[in-house]
């Protein structure tokens, strides 16, 4: 393992947490105008949309963890997603109290545009990288959320 660098005595704008909000909080931003205006959708059910696209079936609790959400966040999202007619909401097969959330025919559709904009999204917010240095950052990122999951 390497030796951590020194930050107690570094600037609070130069510390990766604070750098990775603040990148957040600008994205956020900027998403959550685009994705009502291109998508039709809030940010968080265009999330929640494009994560169960991705992963279906999932449970809403499943939903909260890939989308990462709270679980009440992630009930909403999933309950407004349900009401647009975007995702159906089945009775979990081995539990009696869970759902299982997958998309409908119109919610597939949303689910591709939606996966453009984040697609959009990405170039908009990595494009200012070269290709190299994407999959440098890509595999960094990786590497730092193994290491906070504890693997």
């Amino acid at each position: 393992m390497t030796a951590s660098p020194d930050f107690a005595g570094a600037a609070l704008e130069r510390t990766l947490t604070y750098r990775l909000h603040l990148l957040h909080k600008l994205t956020d931003a900027d998403s959550q105008q685009a994705y009502p205006a291109q998508a039709g959708l809030s940010l968080s059910d265009g999330r929640c949309l494009a994560t169960i696209g991705n992963f279906a079936p999932l449970s809403v609790k499943l939903l909260a963890q890939r989308a990462n959400l709270n679980k009440s966040q992630a009930s909403r999202a999933a309950q407004s997603l349900v009401a647009q007619g975007l995702v159906h909401k089945q009775d979990h097969p081995e539990d009696g109290r869970g759902v299982v959330l997958s998309l409908t025919p119109q919610g597939q559709q949303v689910f591709q545009h939606t996966m453009a904009l984040i697609a959009q999204r990405n170039v908009a917010i990595f494009g200012c990288l070269s290709a190299q240095e994407q999959a440098s950052l890509s595999q960094f990122f990786d590497r730092l959320i193994a290491h906070a999951r504890g693997g």
